[in-house]
C-alpha cells in the first residue's frame, strides 16, 4: 500500500485522496491493480480513479463470491456422494 500511496502522490493526487484510496485497496490484488491503472495513465480526475477503485472492489467481491459458491458446491457434491454410498 505504501507503493500505491507514493505513486499517487508523485502523480499529483492530494494526500487525503491518496490515503482514502489506499485504505480501500487493502489487499495485494487490489492495490496491484490500482498501481497498474495509475502508473499507465496520465493524471486522471479523482472521479475516474474512484470509479476504477469501485470497479476493482466489485471484481474482487465477485471473485470472493465465486470461490465461496465453488466451495459450497464441492461440499454439497461430497455430501451427495456420501449419501449414495450408504444406500
Amino acid at each position: 500500500m505504501d507503493e500505491l500511496f507514493e505513486l499517487m502522490l508523485r502523480k499529483g493526487y492530494p494526500e487525503d485522496f491518496a490515503r482514502l484510496v489506499c485504505r480501500q485497496m487493502c489487499t495485494e490484488y487490489t492495490s496491484g491493480r490500482m498501481i497498474r491503472y495509475i502508473s499507465r495513465s496520465p493524471l486522471l480526475p479523482p472521479e475516474e480513479v474512484a470509479d476504477e477503485m469501485l470497479a476493482i472492489l466489485a471484481d474482487r467481491d465477485h471473485l470472493v463470491d465465486k470461490h465461496i459458491a465453488e466451495h459450497a458446491q464441492k461440499k454439497l457434491n461430497e455430501w451427495y456422494r456420501e449419501d449414495k454410498e450408504t444406500i
